[in-house]
């Protein structure tokens, strides 16, 4: 496993993480000892970072971490949560005081701590990024103990350079991936001058840069890959990348013609994310061991090449960039 900064935290980080949204909800069937054993795989190859959120199975994916703390009381590793969708509905002025004391509260009460290590708000209404008392109230939740860190967590890239604006964000969680690259054209620069971490969410667009899905393929009821395909539920850019499902197929036969010898194309995705080094680490999920060790074996392959770095860059260019690239 490899290590790198996060913001102005002082952490070191692993560059591959641990994404808990699966364990939680919205990803079909799950079980939790397999959960459960995902993590303690995770903790065994060095990871030492897990994402989440309050709505992720409306606090069980944070549940399950709590429980993984007693479980190895001397493997440290930190947790990153996010608050703000548990509003019924998107709306600027829900980002109160009295609202962000209950969502923090809530979540210490889930993972059983006093203090939060990160807390992010979770792609809340772009208005909330020209609030600054928003930033103020989350400042104030610093100053309490109650949380040791926050940062943000966006849809838009416009969202990420307003957010860096304000002093206390030492992290921007932010879609990033081989059929996501504006953040790198945009953003990325400004992120390393004021030394902001950035967490690459959404790293494997829902399982389609695994190479493993097909025209073929079902999702369950309670999968967003079946639900939100077209953005009923939230933003059409969690799914997929908001990339129409058959160009995606096309793009990822392109991409698996670039694997090196005995690489998947999920590692080769990771790995291609790794290759920013503006990149803190990618957050990939993950329901059972397996899928644990197969993404955290990116971490340690050899860089890309430039050759291989411009041919996925043509791939984007000439498959996806007219879907994605002016939306996000």
């Amino acid at each position: 496993m490899q290590y790198r900064s996060l913001g102005r935290t002082g952490w070191q980080v692993s560059t591959i993480s641990f994404g808990a949204w699966a364990i939680g909800s919205a990803w079909g069937k799950v079980d939790d000892n397999e959960s459960m054993a995902a993590m303690h795989k995770a903790l065994d190859l060095g990871i030492n970072l897990i994402d989440t959120a309050d709505v992720y199975g409306d606090g069980h994916s944070e549940r399950l971490i709590a429980r993984l703390r007693k479980e190895r009381p001397h493997d440290p590793f930190y947790v990153v949560t996010k608050a703000g969708r548990r509003l019924p509905k998107q709306v600027p002025e829900g980002y109160s005081r009295e609202n962000l004391n209950a969502w923090i509260d809530r979540s210490l009460k889930n993972l059983e701590v006093d203090a939060l290590d990160l807390v992010q708000l979770h792609c809340p209404p772009t208005q909330v990024y020209y609030m600054p008392e928003v930033f103020g109230i989350l400042d104030d939740l610093v100053a309490a103990g109650k949380i040791k860190f926050y940062g943000v967590s966006v849809e838009k890239v416009e969202e990420a350079i307003k957010a860096t604006e304000f002093l206390g964000v030492q992290s921007v969680q932010i879609i990033f991936n081989a059929f996501r690259l504006r953040p790198a054209e945009r953003f990325f620069p400004l992120a390393r001058e004021r030394q902001v971490g950035i967490l690459a969410r959404v790293p494997l667009a829902s399982g389609m840069l695994t190479g493993k899905l097909t025209r073929e393929t079902t999702f369950a009821q309670d999968d967003h890959r079946n639900f939100n395909r077209h953005g009923e539920s939230f933003d059409v850019g969690e799914t997929f990348s908001g990339v129409d499902y058959d160009v995606a197929l096309e793009a990822v036969e392109e991409l698996k013609a670039l694997l090196p010898e005995g690489v998947s194309l999920a590692q080769f995705a990771l790995r291609w994310i790794l290759m920013f080094d503006a990149v803190s680490c990618a957050i990939p999920g993950a329901k059972r061991p397996s899928q644990v060790e197969d993404n955290a074996r990116a971490a340690d392959l050899p860089p890309l090449t430039p050759e291989t770095m411009q041919a996925v860059e043509r791939i984007y260019n000439q498959r996806i960039k007219p879907l994605v690239h002016q939306r996000w």
